[in-house]
């Protein structure tokens, strides 16, 4: 499974109205159950609030990679959230966060779900995915980022 599957356009929001880490998860979540036809709203909500208080998942400047595991989905899912006035987040840099990766899976695919962490870490080692992905307008053109960036990143191994 490649990172812009778990991606898709209708899957990624930018100009997320959010003003702080509780609201974005919210706004996350509504995007996905939207776009997903879902009605697993607060399963999810739970799920990421559960991981996000063992430790913060601001992980770098600018970046968070929100995620967790429910049964109330079928197969590994994300949603992207692009910001530009940036959400106070907690992080681990006491920074904002411009960008964030919310990654969902099924209990099931513990194995699956930690080879897209680890290949979106990949990613995010490369100034310029964070760069060129943050100055998106549109859902369409950020998909294509996330793939051009992973594509680079899979022909250099």
């Amino acid at each position: 499974m490649f990172l812009y599957e778990v991606f898709p356009p209708e899957l990624i929001k930018i100009g997320l109205e959010s003003d702080d880490k509780d609201e974005v998860f919210e706004e996350l979540v509504d995007q996905f159950c939207q776009a997903e036809k879902s009605n697993a709203r607060e399963e999810i909500l739970e799920a990421l609030r559960e991981r996000e208080a063992k430790m913060s998942t601001g992980i770098q400047k600018g970046i968070a990679v929100p995620h967790g595991k429910t049964n109330a989905i079928n197969n590994v899912r994300g949603v992207l959230g692009i910001s530009k006035k940036g959400i106070d987040y907690d992080a681990l840099d006491g920074q904002p966060v411009y960008l964030l990766f919310m990654l969902l899976a099924p209990q099931k695919d513990s194995e699956k779900h930690l080879r897209l962490l680890k290949r979106l870490a990949g990613l995010l080692d490369n100034p310029q995915f964070y760069t060129e992905l943050v100055s998106q307008t549109d859902p369409q053109a950020a998909h294509g980022v996330i793939k051009k960036y992973e594509d680079i990143f899979i022909s250099s191994y």
